[in-house]
């Protein structure tokens, strides 16, 4: 089973394996067979909204090839609806990429969830390698690409948090976006009821909303934590950047738009913004263009000044 064709699956044929894990609005469970993929059956299925979530699975199928096997790198997102007798209980997804998992002393294998990046490391996690300052500045920049390219693709992230994003090195610094039904298409309802992880909410956004604007807050929030490695920090407080992870351009643009993402509802920085101040390049605020002043005109030598004799103009009579 692939489910890549995006077609509704019925729950009875699934080869379930146990149960991977469990959630306030639902249970994973290992499918068998080839495939590494998951199910997530809700908890309330009658609260899902059927069509929203064949909407997300839509999107997927829609992409050109490239840009599809790009999204499955980076988020685990919904291939097909799982139905129980007519009605939608959940979805298929794929595995997190191994690359997203890490092995703890004990020999276990766990995911390695941005709580991991933003805390300071422990015996339990001494197993994990933390990155340099390059790459945990490198792993900021896929988080703003990450989440501009949704937007692109006109999507609200919703509840953007250290519970639903991955990281890895290796080979290369990258994030991985699970609980993706939470998710939504602009414009249209969320699959249940829009989800905020503790502490991590829009202080400024209306209760039980998400909008473009509230992940852009979220996103500002999520990398001043990971620049920091401070799981508490938030626009409106100081953002004390680990030594070496930015060089001055960078932490004074960065800075400035710190202070930016505190602001009314509706003015936080764009992703790109965030990019730009990233990547180290210097920005130049533009100004509307002035007109040159037109030069002063003598009419004097148009009308030959008041006494001109202009003559007269004959005209033929028919």
């Amino acid at each position: 089973m692939t489910a890549d064709d995006g077609a509704d699956v019925e729950q009875s044929s699934l080869p379930l394996a146990g149960k991977l894990t469990a959630g306030g609005q639902g249970e994973v469970h290992v499918v068998g067979g080839p495939g590494d993929l998951l199910f997530k059956r809700y908890l309330e299925p009658h609260k899902a909204d059927g069509s929203a979530l064949a909407a997300l699975v839509a999107l997927r199928t829609g992409l050109a090839a490239e840009e599809r096997r790009r999204l499955d790198r980076e988020a685990a997102w919904p291939l097909c609806r799982v139905t129980d007798g007519g009605r939608v209980v959940g979805f298929l997804m794929r595995r997190a990429p191994d690359t997203m998992t890490w092995r703890t002393a004990r020999g276990d294998r766990r995911l390695t969830e941005l709580q991991f990046l933003l805390r300071a490391p422990k015996a339990a996690t001494r197993t994990l390698r933390q990155p340099t300052p390059e790459e945990r500045l490198a792993l900021a920049v896929v988080l703003v690409e990450l989440v501009d390219r949704l937007h692109v693709r006109g999507l609200v992230v919703g509840d953007l948090s250290q519970a639903n994003v991955l990281w890895s090195l290796d080979p290369e610094p990258a994030l991985h976006l699970i609980d993706c039904d939470g998710v939504r298409i602009t414009g249209h309802q969320p699959v249940l009821a829009q989800a905020d992880t503790p502490d991590w909410h829009d202080p400024q956004a209306p209760p039980g909303s998400a909008s473009v604007d509230s992940d852009r807050y979220k996103a500002a929030l999520m990398l001043g934590r990971i620049l920091a490695q401070d799981p508490y920090v938030a626009p409106g407080r100081p953002l004390a950047v680990l030594p070496g992870v930015l060089d001055e351009r960078r932490l004074d643009a960065v800075l400035r738009l710190w202070e930016l993402a505190d602001g009314a509802y509706g003015s936080r920085p764009g992703l790109g913004e965030w990019r730009t101040a990233l990547s180290g390049r210097a920005t130049i605020r533009l100004q509307a263009g002035r007109p040159a002043p037109r030069p002063a005109v003598d009419r004097s030598r148009f009308d030959g000044g008041a006494e001109r004799d202009r003559g007269t103009i004959r005209f033929r009579r028919s």
